[in-house]
């Protein structure tokens, strides 16, 4: 699928997309859009399918996101297969990932050490390599988008998400997008940034996996802005006793307030802590278990629909062996308020930042700090509170506020359902 092939080369046209595949289950729907496990009728392969209902205006959005799609083929990057194009919708056959989310996948595991997080960040780092040598900037690496691509032990990392990755040409950006806690200090300083926004999240993602909470954690969002901008964190004791002098300065290296000076992922895959050499394999499943579960378990299931029921879900349909349709999913019911009505009320999260003709409306643009004006943001604050094993330290993710805005993982186009079958919108329309 290069770019220079001819649209009837990489599209195929249907006027019963049915025909072509056994529609299984749906795994979310929204107002334009819905997605479902499919089955190909001629070689039974399995596939995630996202169905986008036509509009009368061009869909940048979609556009963008296509066209990133069809750059990919990598084997930790979950790329689209096939796409569809009927009178009404175009449908996009992403690859199907069954094997969990990254902090799900270590909750289970029981054994977990320095080198098995060396081993996911390595996977990261080749998988984003790819994407920078191709163009691509994928603005929006956090764990929830990193997952196993099968059940099995061995199974290799999947990077997902692609709703607000962007081509470039010039290597500078300037909308303001990502997910707060992960996003580069450069961004938030709301200056024009380049591919090495995707090197903090890493950076931001190893120091997670090896203590189980975030580096950056306050009150209020305008002085965890403030700390983030000033690339200010701590390695803790007694969270990072333990933790080789290697593994940190490989998230020092990453986690460089001034881009120019962090490392790029070609870099990164050469330090001695990613190659093998230098990460423990003393196990540090319990410390790290029990910071994941108080700072994130809780907050996964207030997300609409998110990729991990929708994961587990196609793991038991793949377990049963079965091509009948299983009852639906039971969601958590939430609180989401469109974007829309914010704007109403004055209130507006999604600065108006068209980057080279880039528009992203409603997607996840960052409110900036403006003069240090404490902001009543509408993402969850990140606190840090009294652990029940040490005294003075051990942060945690304060449960999600009244709004949330952020990209939601995968295939669900950023909407979910209720118990109610009311549907919910979560401020971003995405893919894998």
């Amino acid at each position: 699928m290069g770019r220079q092939e001819a649209d009837h080369v990489w599209k195929k046209t249907t006027e019963d997309i049915q025909e072509v595949f056994d529609i299984l289950e749906e795994l979310g729907s929204g107002a334009f859009s819905e997605v479902y496990m499919v089955k190909e009728k001629k070689t039974g392969k399995m596939f995630a399918m996202k169905c986008v209902k036509k509009k009368q205006k061009r869909d940048l959005n979609l556009e963008n996101e296509i066209a990133v799609l069809r750059r990919i083929k990598h084997e930790n990057v979950v790329g689209m297969e096939e796409f569809y194009e009927s009178r009404t919708h175009y449908y996009l056959i992403m690859q199907l990932v069954s094997g969990g989310e990254l902090f799900d996948r270590i909750l289970d595991r029981g054994v977990y050490s320095e080198k098995d997080a060396s081993c996911v960040i390595q996977q990261v780092l080749e998988a984003v390599s790819y994407l920078h040598q191709n163009g691509i900037v994928h603005r929006d690496l956090k764990p929830e988008n990193i997952l196993y691509y099968s059940q099995d032990k061995n199974s290799k990392i999947m990077i997902s998400d692609f709703g607000l990755s962007k081509m470039v040409d010039n290597d500078i950006m300037s909308t303001a997008c990502g997910t707060p806690g992960y996003v580069a200090p450069e961004v938030l300083a709301q200056k024009p940034y380049s591919k090495a926004v995707d090197c903090w999240s890493i950076g931001v993602i190893t120091y997670i996996l090896l203590c189980g909470y975030p580096p950056f954690y306050e009150e209020s969002e305008s002085r965890l802005f403030s700390k983030i901008m000033k690339a200010q964190y701590e390695f803790d004791s007694p969270f990072w006793d333990d933790i080789s002098e290697s593994a940190k300065d490989f998230i020092r290296n990453m986690m460089q307030k001034n881009p120019s000076m962090r490392y790029s992922p070609e870099q990164a895959l050469r330090h001695p802590w990613i190659i093998g050499k230098t990460a423990r394999s003393q196990d540090i499943y319990y410390s790290v278990s029990v910071q994941i579960q108080k700072n994130f378990a809780k907050t996964k299931w207030k997300q609409a629909f998110n990729a991990t029921v929708a994961i587990n879900h196609m793991k038991k349909m793949q377990l049963a062996h079965s091509d009948l349709v299983l009852k639906k999913v039971s969601i958590p019911d939430i609180k989401v308020t469109d974007t829309s009505s914010l704007e109403k009320n004055g209130r507006n999260l999604a600065p108006k930042v068209v980057e080279n003709g880039e528009k992203i409306a409603g997607t996840n643009l960052l409110p900036l700090v403006a003069n240090q004006v404490d902001l009543k943001s509408n993402y969850h604050p990140l606190k840090a509170a009294q652990s029940h094993l040490v005294a003075h330290h051990a942060p945690t993710i304060a449960e999600q506020g009244k709004h949330v805005y952020h990209s939601e993982p995968a295939n669900l186009n950023g909407y979910g359902k209720t118990r109610n079958g009311k549907p919910l919108q979560t401020g971003v329309c995405s893919i894998m």
